[in-house]
């Protein structure tokens, strides 16, 4: 299984990335370990996720919400 992610960074903007173990990602992220967009940019925050059965599924599905301006990224957060 694969968890698809959105953080929001310190300065508001939305990151969106994907992984198998998301506890352990977040603990990356949040060490300044993580990507360097995110270093960057902490204390960040988990917004969204949801599960993907496989990387294939999840990286299709982060490629889509990349695409999405943040209006929608927005929209898709709020539904939670």
């Amino acid at each position: 299984m694969y968890t698809l992610y959105i953080l929001q960074c310190s300065d508001g903007s939305l990151y969106t990335g994907i992984t198998r173990n998301l506890d352990n990602r977040l603990k990356t992220h949040s060490e300044g370990k993580g990507s360097k967009y995110v270093r960057a940019r902490l204390p960040i925050t988990l917004v969204f996720k949801e599960k993907h059965i496989d990387r294939s599924e999840a990286t299709k599905r982060e490629m889509e919400i990349k695409k999405m301006s943040r209006e929608n990224k927005l929209k898709i957060i709020k539904k939670i």
